[in-house]
C-alpha cells in the first residue's frame, strides 16, 4: 500500500503546484485595474474498493460500511471570481466604471473566435481617427463604436451610457454615441485572453447586449474605474494553506519511502 500513498501524495504536489500557479498570478494582478482573481478547485480521484458498503458478513447481513482506498487528488477546474471590485475616482473623462453585471465589448482580431472581446476595464482613449479605444490589447475599438469629434473640450457619459460631446466654439454638447453592455448567463464560462479581455464560448453562453441600467445589467460612472477584486490578504492565507498542504505531501512520500525500504530490507 505504500506505493499507493506515493501516487496519492504525488498528485497531490501535483495539483498544489498548479494551485501555487494560480495564486501567484492572483497577487501579481492585486494592482490590475478590472481583473477578476481566480480559484483552483480540487476533486478526489477514483477508489479502489477491497470491500463495498452492504457487502453480506457470515450471518448475511449487510455490513454498514466498506474498505477503500484513494488515488489522490487533482485540479477540477480554476473558477473566476466576478465579485465587484472597489471604484477608484480618477477624474478622468475617458474612465468608466460598470456599477453592477456588464462587460464592455470592444473589437479583437478575427483570429481571435468571433472577432469580439470582453472586459470589466473601462479605461478609454481616443485613437488618431477619434474612436474610443482601450488602452490595454494595443487600442481595441469599443462596440458599437463611438467616435470623438475633433475639437472636444469635454466628453459626458451618463449612467445609462449615452456619450455626449462638447465642441470648441459650442456650449451645447452632441450625442455622439451609446455604449452598450454584455453580459453572459455564465460569466465563469467565459476564455481569459490576457489584456483583461475575455472571449465568449459554448459555456459561457451568447452575450446579450443592452443599454446599461436594462436587463439586470449595471450603470456606468465616469471618472471611475474598477480596481482589481484580489484580496491579499486571503491570497497571502491560500499561499501559506498550500505550502503547509505541499509539506504534509512531501511528508507522505518520506513516510512511504522509509515503509518501502524497511520492507526491503526484510530480506536481509
Amino acid at each position: 500500500m505504500a506505493i499507493v500513498a506515493l501516487n496519492a501524495a504525488a498528485t497531490g504536489l501535483k495539483a498544489l503546484s498548479q494551485q501555487l500557479d494560480v495564486i501567484s498570478n492572483n497577487i501579481a494582478n492585486a494592482n490590475n485595474d478590472g481583473y477578476k482573481a481566480s480559484r483552483a478547485n480540487f476533486e478526489d480521484l477514483l477508489y479502489e474498493y477491497q470491500r463495498q458498503p452492504g457487502a453480506k458478513n457470515a450471518l448475511d447481513d449487510a455490513i454498514p460500511i466498506g474498505i477503500a482506498t484513494g488515488y489522490g487528488t487533482r485540479i477540477d477546474g480554476t473558477q473566476l471570481d466576478m465579485t465587484q471590485g472597489s471604484a477608484i475616482t480618477t477624474g478622468r473623462d475617458m474612465d468608466v466604471y460598470i456599477e453592477g453585471d456588464g462587460f464592455f465589448q470592444v473589437k479583437v482580431l478575427a483570429s481571435q473566435g468571433d472577432g469580439l472581446a470582453y472586459t470589466r476595464t473601462g479605461k478609454f482613449f481616443v485613437n488618431d481617427k477619434g474612436e474610443m479605444v482601450l488602452s490595454s490589447g494595443g487600442g481595441y475599438k469599443l462596440d458599437p463604436p463611438i467616435t470623438i469629434p475633433n475639437n472636444t473640450t469635454q466628453v459626458t457619459i451618463s449612467a445609462d451610457g449615452r456619450v455626449q460631446a462638447t465642441v470648441a466654439g459650442n456650449s451645447s454638447p452632441q450625442d455622439v454615441g451609446q455604449i452598450q453592455l454584455a453580459k453572459f448567463i455564465n460569466p465563469q464560462g467565459l476564455v481569459q485572453l490576457g489584456g483583461n479581455l475575455y472571449q465568449r464560448s459554448d459555456a459561457s453562453g451568447q452575450p446579450q447586449l443592452a443599454n446599461p441600467g436594462q436587463d439586470g445589467l449595471g450603470q456606468l460612472k465616469q471618472g471611475v474605474v474598477e480596481a482589481s477584486n484580489v484580496d491579499p490578504v486571503k491570497e497571502l492565507i491560500e499561499l501559506i494553506k498550500a505550502q503547509r498542504t505541499f509539506e504534509l505531501n512531501s511528508q507522505t512520500i518520506q513516510a512511504a519511502d522509509q515503509m518501502l525500504q524497511q520492507i526491503s530490507n526484510l530480506r536481509h
